[in-house]
């Protein structure tokens, strides 16, 4: 009996998980942060319990407050989502050490997959191929630059226990090699609480395809078929389709075979993915395996008809998979909606959300947690939505993506839909001939539109709401101001101040922040000489890092910033003269 679960997530996962448990009769339990206290998730669930304050490693991967309000609100299950702490074998182990079901993969086969280096033991003695490199983490840039020698320029320095391009850096020459390495680390120690990274040789232009499989607790495993991803920015995916233009059908066959038997080496049960490069000659390569369900799952279960989230909790609670093997039914495409600007090099852009329309129709599915006034916070990550369409043929999703695409309607914050909108359009997308450098160095977005900034009221009649609170980590309503609607529907708002004075120009040597961070490394010193284009700092936003760059040669005549300091979208970081 599936009575009640935890959904340790936030976001647009926590949705989909309440919305799939509920339809199972059970009660829904969510957790929320200060910044998410009205969150969408918080609302659709039965029950809402304030974890922490807004920084993720004080909330949403605090497990010992996690656990206890598992305990307090009478949770049988968690399910863990993605990120956080969907791959953390230790919050497994205590989840089912207190008593609780955990709705995903044994501790042990998240260790022995989630670990990247010992992933690749496995793969290899399985007899699935991998890309050239070691089984083995690295700790010093030497030896780094031993393997570089070894296996030839380009090598990627990756994080060995987390993925998604997180903690991945590619090296081309043997000057990149200390900074990329310490990036690396540091980028692995913040998203994933671990600095191991290992070295192996990169693919040039490889096809990214994985494939979604799935375990029972009684040894029975299926392949639902491969993903492609090739479309990345950064190394991290933001369209994918099933099936993958690039294979056929023996290659599919092929991969599945190989992913089963990888899974099966460490004894997996539940949902997983194992990710693979197909290199130009069709031949495929072991990446990773990830031990959780991934963003793009939906497009596996617009082809199938298989609810993922439902066989996760199914399994987990000890069913038998019914099925064997599902032939897939036509395409379809999931493209992922962030909070970014592709036109400033896909950077980050946390902010209020003012207009949030979602597209709708036949074959069309919007998994989202935004709404009019939802604030996308530098804490977390920046996926709004995922847009996912299907068609009885790639071309027919293509064609339903497109005018998907043209009907979502979002102001307040930048996002990736104007890039997906050329991506569609793209003769190589339309060909199938894309590969995981192809968004970088062959799609050109041409100029960004005109967009005139949304006008936000400063001050505003209020009148007398309702709002909710907690009390001991329960939520209650009570009362609140808010502002008064005129006969119009409209807030009745006072007129906003404007600024009569322009803001700090680059070209006048003035390096602001280009969006709101966390200083994690700098660069230079007061004083010191810099060339155009030399990096000052690191900026940390959204989990990813982003280096600051001197506008123009000259002197670091103020340098305003330090590792650890906050800084506001549009703050004086440093003057060059």
């Amino acid at each position: 009996m599936m009575n009640s679960i935890l959904i340790a997530n936030r976001g647009e996962i926590a949705v989909r998980v309440i919305r799939t448990a509920r339809e199972l009769g059970m009660r829904t339990i969510a957790i929320y942060s200060e910044l998410d206290r009205d969150a969408r998730h918080v609302r659709l669930a039965d029950e809402a319990w304030f974890v922490g304050p807004a920084p993720a490693a004080e909330s949403y991967l605090n497990q010992d407050r996690i656990l206890e309000i598992a305990r307090e609100s009478g949770a049988e299950s968690i399910h863990p989502g993605y990120g956080f702490l969907s791959e953390n074998a230790g919050f497994a182990r205590k989840v089912t050490d207190a008593g609780l079901i955990w709705i995903g993969p044994p501790p042990e086969a998240i260790e022995a997959m989630g670990d990247k280096i010992t992933s690749r033991r496995n793969a290899e003695r399985a007899g699935v191929p991998t890309v050239p490199g070691i089984t083995e983490p690295v700790t010093t840039v030497d030896e780094v630059a031993k393997l570089a020698h070894e296996f030839g320029f380009p090598v990627a320095i990756k994080a060995a226990h987390g993925g998604g391009g997180k903690g991945l850096r590619v090296v081309r020459s043997i000057g990149e090699l200390e900074e990329a390495f310490e990036g690396a680390r540091r980028e692995a120690d913040a998203y994933f609480g671990n600095p191991e990274v290992y070295v192996e040789k990169y693919l040039e232009q490889p096809r990214h395809v994985e494939a979604q499989i799935l375990f029972d607790t009684h040894g029975k495993g299926v392949f639902l078929g491969e993903r492609d991803c090739s479309v990345q920015r950064r190394h991290q995916k933001l369209v994918e389709e099933t099936p993958s233009p690039a294979l056929n059908a023996k290659q599919r066959r092929a991969l599945g075979k190989a992913a089963l038997a990888a899974a099966r080496s460490c004894g997996y049960a539940n949902a997983g993915t194992v990710e693979f490069l197909v290199d130009r000659n069709g031949d495929f390569y072991f990446l990773e395996m990830n031990t959780r369900l991934q963003v793009e799952h939906t497009v596996t279960e617009m082809v199938t008809g298989v609810d993922l989230v439902e066989w996760q909790i199914r399994v987990a609670y000890g069913e038998k998979l019914p099925f064997d093997e599902i032939e897939p039914r036509g395409h379809a495409i999931e493209f992922r909606i962030n909070a970014e600007d592709p036109y400033q090099n896909f950077l980050p852009t946390p902010g209020q959300v003012v207009e949030w329309q979602e597209p709708a129709g036949f074959g069309v599915r919007v998994d989202s947690w935004i709404t009019p006034g939802t604030t996308v916070s530098q804490y977390y990550d920046n996926l709004m939505a995922k847009l996912v369409v299907w068609g009885p043929t790639r071309e027919a999703a293509i064609a339903r993506g497109r005018r998907a695409l043209q009907e979502f309607q979002v102001a307040g914050v930048s996002t990736t839909i104007p890039a997906h909108l050329v991506v569609v359009d793209h003769p190589d997308f339309v060909a199938g001939t894309h590969h995981t450098k192809w968004m970088e160095e062959a799609v050109d977005l041409g100029e960004a539109p005109p967009q005139a900034a949304p006008a936000l009221p400063e001050d505003e009649a209020l009148v007398k709401r309702e709002i909710t609170v907690e009390v001991g980590g329960r939520r209650f309503e009570v009362a609140y101001w808010a502002p008064e609607a005129t006969p119009t529907g409209q807030p009745r708002r006072k007129p906003p101040k404007l600024s009569r004075t322009g803001a700090p120009k680059a070209s006048d040597g003035v390096v602001t922040a280009p969006m709101q961070g966390t200083i994690v490394k700098v660069h230079v010193k007061a004083g010191q000489k810099v060339e155009e284009g030399e990096p000052i700092c690191v900026l940390e936003a959204m989990k990813m890092e982003n280096e600051v760059k001197a506008p123009a040669s000259g002197e670091v005549v103020d340098l305003r910033v330090e590792p650890g300091d906050t800084v506001s979208s549009g703050q004086v970081i440093a003057i060059v003269k």
